[in-house]
């Protein structure tokens, strides 16, 4: 056991935290030794909190972290100590997902993000000072909810040593997924029509990149929520849609002057949302879901119509992004005005975390992170 360090832990599958002491392997050869500085708070760290996502008891999560190195394993060769880093997904590096650029599919990606383990099974964060309970650990391999964690290198990216940790936290996940569903896997284009369905903090990512960075013509936020409306307007969308009226389809149509949007993001995961946004559809429309809902979620679709348009709908995980090219380029985009994160982003420090999750649920705070 190389040290002691204090982690945010999700004892049970139960929606609660606990903030512990815990103790830290010792580091192996393909993996970074970060101090973490900051996490934002994921819908997906909740989800499995809860249960709702594959988890396990005594789970450090967290998967949005961003720290500075402080020392690195033998095999690691993109860093060093001292070098400031921003925190993604692992993924194998060998398998033809990755060998192809595309290591969000890496076929071992639910094993090691959501196993709780390193590759060899062994824990990163071993057990709890407190209680000597054992620990799972290498959440996204990272884990980034504890002071210091243990990550895996391809987990890893260098930023410039003026980066604001805090502010670029999110690209780990969040920002990258509503982003980069825009921009990778719907490869939406310029002056076409897109419909954002939930404009949290994944879908306000997608919103600017539609808005922003690729330039659409017509571009419709619908959610439950007014204040959330307001600004995506003020951040690209063209319209708006409250997501609990009756015909949001038929307002998407009459607003696009067609059968319906070239383009759509599902940023819920929830069923019935999916197939309005499937519906919204025009001829040739393709959509894509980034929200996940856990196992077993279905949604009907009329394999007519689906022909009949020449529709197309497609699973999104972390916005199909390679995080060592992907994270440099949305910083990039913030620096010249084309995705101004900081709108949205509201910090909290780590031991008012039940304060950060009760905002986050309530919808007060769009995007919280958590502050050591």
């Amino acid at each position: 056991m190389s040290r002691t360090t204090t982690a945010l832990v999700a004892p049970e599958l139960n929606g609660s935290f606990e903030l512990r002491e815990i103790y830290l392997d010792a580091l192996q050869a393909d993996e970074v030794l970060v101090e973490i500085h900051a996490s934002g708070l994921c819908h997906t760290d909740l989800s499995c909190a809860e249960g709702l996502l594959p988890c396990q008891p005594n789970a450090v999560l967290g998967h949005e972290g961003a720290g500075v190195v402080i020392e690195a394993g033998s095999a690691v060769t993109s860093v060093a100590p001292g070098d400031k880093v921003l925190l993604s997904f692992s993924h194998c590096e060998t398998c033809a997902a990755c060998t192809s650029g595309h290591p969000a599919y890496c076929h071992t990606f639910n094993d090691r993000n959501f196993g709780g383990a390193r590759p060899d099974g062994s824990s990163a964060m071993l057990t709890s000072k407190e209680n000597g309970s054992p620990m799972h650990s290498t959440f996204f391999g990272q884990s980034s909810f504890a002071r210091h964690t243990l990550a895996h290198r391809s987990s890893v990216v260098k930023v410039p040593a003026d980066t604001d940790l805090g502010l670029f936290a999110p690209l780990g996940c969040g920002m990258q997924t509503g982003a980069g569903a825009v921009l990778n896997t719907l490869d939406v284009k310029p002056g076409s029509s897109v419909a954002v369905f939930g404009v949290g903090s994944v879908g306000m990512a997608a919103v600017m990149a539609a808005a922003k960075i690729r330039g659409v013509k017509t571009l419709i936020a619908v959610d439950l929520q007014e204040g959330r409306l307001a600004l995506a307007k003020e951040l690209g969308a063209t319209h708006s849609v409250l997501g609990s009226a009756k015909d949001v389809v038929q307002q998407i149509r009459a607003i696009c002057q067609a059968n319906g949007v070239n383009y759509a993001v599902d940023c819920t995961g929830v069923p019935a949302v999916v197939r309005t946004m499937i519906d919204s559809l025009g001829t040739r429309g393709r959509a894509a879901t980034v929200g996940a809902p856990g196992p077993g979620h279905c949604v009907n679709v009329d394999i007519m119509e689906h022909l009949t348009y020449g529709k197309e709908y497609v699973g999104c995980a972390e916005g199909d992004s390679l995080p060592s090219k992907f994270v440099p380029y949305l910083m990039a985009a913030h620096a010249k005005g084309q995705f101004p994160l900081d709108r949205f982003v509201r910090y909290y420090d780590m031991k008012d975390y039940k304060q950060a999750i009760e905002d986050s649920k309530s919808g007060k705070t769009i995007k919280a992170v958590l502050r050591w």
